[in-house]
């Protein structure tokens, strides 16, 4: 049996367990929080980041949501995810890094900062002008995403991809943290409203943090 160590709000946790659910992968969640990460935790990988990804029959410990998702890619024959002609795996890989770093960095990270680390480890009130940046910058990724929806059936292509469950993930947790404004971006909408209802991304949507609850529509599935 797989143990996923991960956090409820780490989106790369996400991705992977969207990419294990779109699989069939049986595992267990192994919860691991950023601000108390244990040495064991450590020596799993000394980043001390979420995901790892650990099989103790056999003796497999796989830290990074990349390398998690290219060993599963590699190794389990259902649902591939990264796909396609030479041309198009290098774009779902673009894609995937983009939503990553990109949307990570500009979106995600600050909202983790501000709405989470800040009231549960520093008991700080968060700063609005960190949010209000965190979200304009979240209006101009779902443009591009709106874009790429016009233009193809899913993110990267013609098929769902590991790019399409690195943006899920994102935003579902930026979602959960009240941090997407879906005026004027129906097409992103509809697209997360698909992914919404798919029986990997069911059990994201029953979860809750122990303080921090999110918006009323964050669970429906046309929400």
């Amino acid at each position: 049996m797989w143990k996923l160590y991960q956090f409820p709000l780490c989106p790369f946790s996400r991705k992977i367990r969207l990419l294990m659910g779109e699989k069939n992968i049986a595992y267990e969640l192994v919860r691991e929080d950023p601000w108390t990460a244990s040495d064991f935790f450590f020596n799993l990988n000394p980043a001390g980041r979420t995901p790892v990804l650990v099989n103790d029959d056999k003796g497999v410990v796989i830290a990074d949501s990349r390398a998690i998702g290219e060993y599963l890619e590699e190794t389990v024959d259902r649902a591939p995810m990264i796909n396609g002609t030479a041309t198009g795996r290098a774009e779902i890989r673009r894609l995937t890094a983009l939503f990553d770093e990109n949307f990570y960095t500009d979106v995600t990270a600050p909202l983790l900062s501000e709405r989470m680390k800040k009231r549960i480890v520093l008991r700080q009130p968060p700063d609005s002008r960190a949010l209000r940046e965190a979200m304009k910058m979240a209006h101009g990724h779902l443009d591009y995403m709106d874009w790429l929806i016009d233009n193809r059936p899913w993110l990267a292509g013609s098929t769902m991809s590991m790019a399409d469950l690195a943006a899920a993930a994102q935003i579902s947790v930026a979602d959960y943290l009240g941090g997407i404004d879906w005026t004027g971006h129906e097409q992103t909408r509809g697209w997360y409203a698909v992914f919404k209802s798919r029986p990997s991304f069911r059990p994201l949507l029953t979860e809750r943090m122990d303080v921090i609850k999110p918006p009323a529509h964050y669970a429906l599935v046309d929400g």
